[in-house]
């Protein structure tokens, strides 16, 4: 008797970002073939890569004739999809419970016994998101020999789940779009930013940000980077209109390579434009970051033979007897130790700890959200503190405050936002970062948007809609005293927020803050809800010093021979207590990450 009814079915499985379809073949008594045929997966995270669950898994289960396979680390989503899906089909295939069973639990891939290894390289880099593969790249292109760890199973850490955005400063983009801009410019905004609550800004290494945010964008630009694998199948993923591959008369795929789609506001109120989008990008969206950490890590491995050691994380560094740093010992996933030797010194690129709830508890968003890799817990920044390396624990972090509900927050809604207290804190029509910011030095950690729901926003609409329906927790009232009730906060104070909310509309001067007069919009019943706001942390402020040439400082302001540090794993000196504007973080780490490869290899300057 067949094991399988021989034929070709198809599944459905919940992915990160909806469903996802395969095609499985089967033989009498096989799976001949499984093949991802539709899904709306992020690139750099569920497909893209040659480590990514669309391109490794389906080869893996037919491999080992198994549905226990590994999940990818840092992309477990698209992998429960995948492995989902190929169940569905097999179980439309006629198949029963007990084959189901039997396959999920059939040997997969063997883990192999722990051994432990050992390397000698020029440059170690440990961390393989923006900062860290701009550093990989450019040391490979100098002709070193370069090694990069990465503790999950997939590159791009923050990048690849980020919008994609990366600052300029008067570049051709902008030109094209008419758009005046100057380095100069970007210079003072960011200061004025970063010095609004307190004296955190480097102006050195500010200056030296803004005036490389062009050659930034254009080296990033430049990199063409082939893709592996069968363009049938390449050709076949979703892929935004800039960065689809074209192909050779012979049906091969062309190199490719990074492009800007357009530029936009960093806030409606706020001019000029300078953000300037990945391909598929556009306003508050995220997932794009990878038509940045794609390129980079594709180029890297496929065109330079460049090496990386997936699921391996930073474990200490190693000094000689003078406190230069030498090399690191990692961790492998399966256990076993990695003595990984740096001749010319090891770049920091870890990222940040917005996944460390013991730092982040030191502020006021203690029940936050993170759409950060679960490995961003602060492992680089506590190695380079253990060998005399300054960690400065800044005041504050990036925090934006958006509804789980409806997602407002984000999109520029300007109603009456107050804080857990009820107050209202900050002129609501400014950029989401600034009224996060006004929020967390209020001690707050929730907003609350306060509607009736007759703002034009459709997601206050939405959230009003769904609250009064009883489909959402938040809260709903015919009074404010009770509104207040149910948010926790003392219904005498939020009348007084909301009678003086009334007086000002009905002034049509935002007298207490300067909202514009028509975003002074009216909240009169006769139900109110309260849409709460979550804080929602994605950088982190603070962490290592490093100069302009990106060598990590100690306390004292000298450096520690060896070490280097790019990305938000070195933050200090570059924000205040605000995040200033999208992009920033990518385009520093960018420019960093290539400035630390070239001092560590005793290269020319940018």
């Amino acid at each position: 008797m067949s094991r399988f009814n021989a034929g070709t079915y198809q599944g459905q499985g919940k992915g990160y970002r909806g469903k996802l379809t395969v095609e499985v073949c089967l033989g009498p008594e096989r799976i001949e073939s499984v093949k991802v045929t539709e899904h709306n997966e992020v690139r750099g995270i569920g497909w893209g890569l040659n480590t990514s669950p669309v391109e490794t898994m389906p080869g893996l289960i037919v491999e080992y004739q198994s549905l226990n396979i590994p999940e990818v680390v840092g992309a477990e989503l698209t992998s429960q999809a995948i492995l989902e899906a190929v169940a569905a089909a097999i179980k439309a295939s006629g198949a029963d419970k007990e084959l189901i069973s039997q396959l999920k639990t059939a040997p997969g891939p063997i883990q192999e016994a722990p051994e432990d290894e050992e390397y000698t390289v020029d440059l170690l880099i440990c961390g393989a998101g923006a900062g860290g593969l701009a550093a990989a790249v450019e040391a490979k292109l100098a002709g070193a020999n370069v090694l990069v760890v990465e503790k999950a199973g997939i590159t791009g850490g923050s990048t690849a789940r980020s919008g994609g955005k990366v600052l300029g400063a008067g570049t051709r983009w902008q030109k094209r779009q008419g758009i005046y801009d100057s380095p100069e410019m970007v210079y003072d905004y960011l200061m004025e930013v970063g010095c609004r609550r307190g004296d955190f800004m480097s102006p050195v290494k500010t200056r030296y940000v803004s005036e490389h945010l062009n050659s930034t964008l254009d080296w990033l630009s430049s990199v063409k980077y082939s893709i592996k694998g069968n363009p049938e199948d390449i050709l076949s993923q979703p892929w935004p209109e800039l960065s689809r591959p074209e192909q050779n008369e012979d049906g091969s795929l062309k190199k490719c390579s990074y492009q800007v789609q357009d530029v936009e506001p960093i806030h409606v109120s706020l001019q000029p434009w300078r953000v300037h989008n990945s391909p598929g990008g556009g306003g508050q969206t995220n997932g794009e970051g990878g038509e940045i950490s794609v390129p980079l890590t594709l180029y890297y491995e496929n065109d330079l033979g460049g090496k990386i050691l997936y699921n391996t994380a930073l474990e200490e560094l190693i000094t000689d007897e003078k406190g230069a740093v030498t090399g690191a010992l990692c961790r492998r996933k399966n256990g076993s130790l990695v003595t990984i030797h740096a001749e010319k010194g090891v770049i920091l690129a870890t990222g940040g700890y917005s996944r460390n709830k013991e730092m982040c508890s030191r502020y006021p968003t203690a029940h936050y959200y993170s759409t950060v890799p679960h490995g961003n817990v602060g492992d680089g920044l506590v190695a380079a503190e253990k060998i005399g390396a300054r960690n400065f624990v800044h005041p504050a972090v990036q925090v934006v405050y958006t509804s789980l509900t409806c997602g407002i927050g984000i999109n520029d809604e300007s109603g009456l936002i107050v804080n857990e207290k009820g107050d209202r804190v900050v002129n609501e029509w400014t950029y989401q970062y600034t009224v996060g910011d006004a929020l967390a030095a209020s001690g707050s950690n929730c907003g609350w948007y306060i509607t009736s729901g007759k703002e034009p926003y459709p997601g206050v609409k939405l959230g009003y809609k769904m609250a009064v329906n009883k489909k959402s927790r938040d809260p709903v009232s015919d009074s404010i005293e009770g509104l207040a009730k149910k948010m926790g906060c003392e219904p005498e104070r939020l009348r007084r927020t909301y009678d003086r909310y009334c007086e000002l509309v009905d002034k049509g001067i935002d007298e207490d803050f300067g909202k514009p007069a028509e975003f002074l919009h009216p909240i009169e019943g006769p139900k109110f809800v309260a849409l709460r706001l979550h804080p929602c942390i994605t950088v982190t402020f603070g962490g290592l010093e490093i100069d302009v040439d990106s060598r990590v400082l100690r306390p004292d302001g000298s450096f520690i021979p060896g070490l280097y540090a790019a990305g938000e794993v070195a933050n200090t000196g570059f924000f205040g207590t605000e995040y200033p504007t999208c992009g920033t973080s990518i385009g520093g780490a960018l420019m960093f990450g290539r400035v630390a490869a070239r001092t560590a290899l005793g290269l020319s300057k940018l």
